[in-house]
């Protein structure tokens, strides 16, 4: 039986190689950090380079943004420019999707997440990620909607522009080609 979060070690060379250059690239996302480091726990964590790897597949460019020091974990978001290409055209979440009547979109951003093995960013985490740089200035993400909010019908989605940070709400059920994803994961 195929254990579907283990990579091939030809598929686990290439994806330590690309995230290596991301992370020595891009040194600013993650000062104080020490690559063999985030290796030594990546290779101890092969469920979580395979999400890393379905993140990069999909066109999230995932990085080291942080360590959190009280879990002992690297922190990794999507630090592609746009929302990922791959995890664009999605409504919120299961719910949304089964109540749209017609035109309904493949997947939703929560269930693409979950398969994934990723958490979609928080407000918060979007925010933060924006002090490493541009990004969606051109697209638009869905965020980690409240329960509140989810409860009414609708969602929240970010993007920067005139660099500002905007946060939106939509129908949970609304979709677009500008409009997708990004993740986060722990290891």
């Amino acid at each position: 039986m195929e254990n579907r979060t283990a990579l091939a070690p030809e598929q686990r060379e290439e994806l330590l190689s690309t995230l290596k250059a991301r992370f020595e690239k891009n040194i600013n996302r993650h000062q104080g950090l020490e690559w063999a480091e985030v290796q030594a726990k990546l290779e101890a964590n092969p469920e979580k380079l395979w999400s890393l790897d379905e993140m990069e597949s999909t066109g999230g460019e995932p990085d080291v943004v942080g360590y959190d020091n009280a879990t002992g974990e690297y922190i990794f978001y999507d630090c592609s420019a746009e929302s990922p290409k791959g995890r664009r055209s999605v409504c919120y979440d299961r719910k949304a999707l089964e109540a749209r009547k017609q035109h309904k979109p493949e997947n939703s951003a929560v269930d693409m997440a979950g398969a994934m093995g990723v958490e979609l960013l928080t407000e918060e985490q979007y925010r933060e990620l924006q002090q490493l740089g541009s990004f969606d200035t051109k697209t638009s993400s869905w965020v980690k909607t409240p329960d509140p909010i989810r409860k009414l019908g609708g969602a929240l989605f970010c993007d920067r522009r005139y660099d500002t940070v905007f946060v939106y709400h939509n129908g949970a059920d609304s979709y677009y080609a500008a409009r997708g994803f990004r993740g986060s994961l722990r290891v």
